[in-house]
């Protein structure tokens, strides 16, 4: 039977997507009658360095994955010469496995995300601004074209904005579907024409990115935060969530659930609540036996961890991730094994082939595998501990994060999943 309680329900917090499904995504008018750009105006009047204190006093931090402070990676940028070209970018190249929530931004509230860049540009002097989206969103590409000439032709984007000495310009960059074009670094690569290689850092963005010019890099859902922080404040955007993790946060439920899509939920509740509130259940009320956060660079999670809250220190704590936000569920109607076979060959096939560690152990591993899908349960365990140490050995010497990805499924599963299976 189902081991998830249905009596104590949770519901969305919106704050993101409050206006989603209420105004035409295509229609800038829309979106101003209901309070639209009314951040941005406020920003605007606002002083760089205020709007920096706000950002940084809101606590927000990255929603794309790593989680790293949204106001210190602001004022690193706005830090770096003054007198120089400085560009922030959108990452839009949501290409993380059972991830989907930036593209439902784009497709439902596009000038969201470009007021979001304008209050960004403000807080660090920037004058021009790239959406750089995954070309197979071809419905965000087309919204978010619609909505750059939108609010280019009410004023909202050119030269001199609303009469300040306030300029920038926004265009969009079309990626070729890499994985790891998601990576800040190697999409800066890819913007600038070059092949989608990772760079070694230091330096970061903020002092040497774009062009070798300060560049200030976010997610879409971290750059859709701002205005609601500008509007209303940091200390009430700081009093939902947690100490460690404030606000909310857009979750993707998939695989064996009731309810799949995409939810705001407040940091702070429990996977249990996300996965029997808003995803309803596990589908056909069968036996939950994992669950993937994350993606394939995610964590799984036994069912004893579904205590587990929402948030990056949270999380941790359980050995778990945030990353992205995807929530994949598996009863016990799936078949592990079929899962770990689809992350192996995912990081095979996504793999640049820059470095020897990456390129050569995302084969090996993909290949042990599947030789040992076949074979016995605690030969198949036995396996895994091989794929963990060839793991341990990539993620301590390859260029970026891909390479230091399989670790995190491949452990949590060994730690998690496999103590509480009879067979995969």
């Amino acid at each position: 039977m189902n081991t998830l309680n249905h009596e104590a329900m949770i519901k969305e917090h919106r704050i993101i997507l409050k206006l989603a499904g209420t105004i035409d995504p295509l229609s800038i008018d829309e979106y101003i009658a209901s309070g639209g750009y009314e951040a941005f105006r406020k920003a605007l009047g606002t002083q760089p360095n205020e709007l920096l204190a706000i950002i940084e006093q809101s606590g927000l931090k990255g929603r794309g994955g790593a989680g790293f402070p949204t106001g210190f990676k602001t004022q690193a940028t706005s830090d770096s010469e003054a007198q120089c070209l400085k560009f922030v970018v959108c990452n839009a190249d949501e290409g993380e496995p059972g991830t989907f929530k930036d593209r439902e931004i784009m497709e439902q509230l596009p000038h969201l995300l470009i007021e979001g860049m304008l209050i960004a540009a403000l807080a660090v002097g920037a004058s021009k601004g790239y959406i750089y989206i995954r070309g197979e969103y071809y419905e965000s590409i087309r919204i978010l074209r619609n909505a750059i000439e939108q609010a280019t032709e009410k004023g909202f984007l050119g030269n001199k904005i609303h009469n300040t000495e306030f300029s920038f310009q926004i265009e969009m960059f079309i990626g070729a579907g890499s994985y790891l074009c998601g990576e800040e670094l190697t999409l800066l690569e890819s913007l600038e024409g070059k092949r989608g290689y990772p760079r070694i850092k230091p330096p970061f963005p903020a002092q040497k990115g774009l062009w070798q010019q300060p560049t200030l890099v976010n997610n879409v859902e971290t750059l859709a935060n701002l205005p609601e922080i500008i509007a209303n404040g940091a200390e009430n955007y700081r009093n939902l969530g947690t100490e460690h993790s404030p606000g909310t946060k857009l979750v993707c439920l998939s695989g064996d659930i009731k309810h799949p899509g995409t939810y705001e939920v407040e940091m702070g509740v429990t996977l249990h609540d996300i996965i029997s509130g808003p995803g309803g259940g596990i589908k056909n009320d069968k036996q939950l036996i994992a669950v993937l956060i994350g993606g394939a660079a995610g964590t799984f999670a036994h069912p004893g961890q579904l205590t587990a809250k929402l948030g990056f220190q949270e999380l941790r704590e359980h050995q778990l991730t945030l990353g992205s936000g995807a929530i994949i569920v598996f009863s016990e109607e799936s078949n592990l094994t079929k899962t770990l076979t689809s992350i192996f060959s995912f990081f095979k096939h996504e793999s640049c082939g820059k470095c020897v560690p990456c390129r050569i152990g995302t084969t090996h591993i993909h290949d042990l595998w599947s030789d040992a899908v076949k074979k016995s349960f605690g030969e198949k365990i036995e396996t895994l501990r091989t794929i963990e140490q060839i793991s341990v050995d990539m993620a301590v010497s390859s260029l970026c994060p891909l390479g230091q990805s399989p670790i995190l499924p491949v452990r949590s599963f060994l730690n998690h999943c496999v103590p509480n299976l009879h067979n995969f």
